[in-house]
């Protein structure tokens, strides 16, 4: 039986405590999955059952703030964007619908760093917080200008997750991943988000160069597309977060498709 999610004190999934429930679920034997959702998507009023119906097979939920110029997403994700866009939902809408979220996985925010900028750090992290957000991956803040917005999530209890590339040197990889207190993101090849046929050889050193630098949970992203790319994938690092294949089925065939999809990955990351 896995153990219970930590809590906050507002008894939402914590936020210093993203990591203790990771950390918690590994330790008792579970390869981890973090599907992503985009915000808004299939619509405004479907988009909390899409969460709901991946939630369902996740230890944790990475929700996309919809954004004009995603400079990681690939074709998917950022059609998909565009389209939450267009229907009325930007970057901050969709950071308040996760108000809407509930059930006891923790949902971390992936957003660009402009929607921070434009608000302000202390009250987007703040707002975050107060929306039921665990935890923040910014993929375009570089290591040495994310100090303060670090300190700002900190304040609010929000967990951060660094992003670790295939060519960072083992010094690089060692400063990266001091900073994490939710989970590493190991970005497995280089390039955008996207379904690809196979999982990069590069992924496995990449987690190997974070393992010697921290005891923090290492999941895999960026081209893990199937099930048995995600059984490869937690060879090497603790699990796996899966975007486009899911973006992809939500948009073409509603969340009943992705949960299904998620079923089945669950299934063979729990016989590994």
């Amino acid at each position: 039986m896995l153990p219970p999610s930590p809590r906050r004190r507002d008894g939402e999934p914590g936020v210093t405590t993203l990591l203790d429930h990771l950390a918690a679920r590994r330790a008792a034997g579970r390869k981890l999955l973090v599907p992503y959702v985009m915000g808004g998507r299939p619509s405004p009023a479907g988009w909390v059952a899409a969460f709901e119906s991946v939630a369902e097979h996740a230890d944790a939920v990475e929700i996309g703030l919809p954004y004009s110029d995603p400079l990681m997403d690939g074709p998917v994700i950022a059609a998909a964007g565009r389209r939450a866009i267009a229907s009325g939902v930007g970057p901050l809408d969709a950071l308040d619908s996760a108000a809407a979220l509930a059930g006891p996985i923790p949902r971390v925010a992936m957003t660009y760093y402009n929607p921070i900028h434009h608000l302000g750090e202390a009250d987007f992290c703040r707002r975050a917080a107060k929306s039921g957000i665990a935890g923040l991956i910014v993929p375009d803040l570089p290591l040495e200008e994310s100090s303060s917005l670090r300190a700002a999530a900190a304040e609010e209890g929000l967990a951060w997750i660094p992003l670790v590339a295939p060519t960072s040197s083992p010094e690089r990889v060692a400063a990266i991943t001091a900073t994490a207190t939710g989970f590493v993101y190991a970005v497995s090849t280089l390039g955008v988000t996207g379904a690809r046929e196979s999982l990069s050889e590069r992924a496995a050193g990449v987690v190997e160069r974070c393992r010697a630098s921290t005891d923090a949970p290492v999941l895999i992203g960026i081209g893990v597309t199937t099930a048995e790319q995600a059984v490869t994938g937690v060879e090497s690092a603790d699990g796996v977060v899966v975007g486009s294949a899911v973006v992809r089925l939500i948009e073409e065939g509603g969340p009943r498709a992705a949960g299904d999809f998620l079923a089945g990955v669950r299934a063979a990351l729990d016989a590994v």
